[in-house]
């Protein structure tokens, strides 16, 4: 089995590396190891996708986010990420987005992006971790305005692997399509004060501007949040495959820390904060102080 993840995972690096080049079936199993039609079934199985589907899936998110953020004419979208024809591709970007990619190219609206996830991370829930060799933990102030939060709500979970069970994985597609003050979508633990009754603890959003009144999509919510003081918990780099441990490590130096020989004190009125766990910057939490 960890064979066939691998496996999986090698084809999937590759098409990431290779999304603006022609990718053929003999190139992904000289990655895989294995033969043309046993890799397919196993990218399949694994993924839930036929590796076409994947690329294609992948590419019309990479061609939304070129059009979105920088610039890109939809010719040039469609030609450089493969596609054999304009009318080919912008058919395909309304079946995938339910938009035309002109249309978005000029007035940018929330769409689903496809986020793939690395077939072999779905292996790496741990129950227990070794906490003996920690990491070092950069701390540091981060000021937070006043701003409100578009956020979709769960139903009962507390933490994110119960979060995409109630709720799918593909929200974060959506959230990452939208502009956000920070840069990216954030990972909330709400206050009760923030919480619906028969709704989650956590939840994903983007933080945008105060004043916003532009478009929710639907299944959506929006809370304003204060101006506020955070401490940002930031652990070393990681290598993908550590992720858990990464968290973990982040989690039980916040634990351990007491802001009050600072003058602090935790403020629990305001939501708790998750980043993106990604290998190249280390894992990222932020938590509320106010003044003792």
């Amino acid at each position: 089995m960890e064979e066939h993840i691998e496996a999986v995972q090698r084809m999937q690096d590759y098409i990431a590396e290779h999304l603006d080049e022609e990718i053929t079936p003999a190139a992904l199993s000289r990655v895989s190891l294995f033969s043309p039609w046993h890799s397919y079934r196993l990218f399949k199985l694994f993924t839930g996708l036929t590796p076409s589907d994947y690329i294609r899936r992948m590419r019309l998110s990479e061609s939304a986010i070129r059009l979105k953020n920088d610039d890109c004419r939809v010719i040039d979208a469609a030609y450089e990420l493969g596609f054999g024809s304009v009318d080919g591709y912008q058919r395909a970007f309304r079946r995938e987005f339910g938009c035309n990619p002109g249309e978005y190219a000029r007035q940018p609206v929330p769409i689903n992006l496809f986020i793939p996830y690395g077939v072999k991370f779905k292996e790496l829930r741990k129950e227990e971790i070794d906490m003996e060799n920690l990491q070092s933990i950069f701390i540091q102030a981060v000021h937070k305005p006043a701003r409100k939060v578009i956020i979709r709500r769960g139903i009962s979970a507390e933490d994110y692997f119960p979060y995409c069970e109630e709720v799918g994985c593909d929200v974060w597609g959506l959230l990452t399509s939208m502009d956000s003050l920070c840069g990216e979508p954030v990972c909330m633990w709400l206050p009760e004060k923030y919480k619906k009754p028969g709704t989650s603890t956590y939840v994903q959003g983007v933080e945008v501007d105060e004043n916003y009144s532009g478009e929710i999509p639907d299944g959506f919510d929006i809370i304003s949040l204060p101006e506020v003081e955070y401490l940002m918990f930031q652990g070393e780099p990681f290598r993908e495959e550590d992720y858990c441990e990464a968290i973990q490590a982040v989690q039980h130096a916040i634990e351990r820390y007491e802001p009050g020989v600072t003058g602090l004190m935790w403020d629990k009125e305001n939501p708790r904060i998750q980043l993106e766990p990604r290998g190249e910057r280390g894992y990222i939490e932020l938590l509320a102080v106010k003044k003792k």
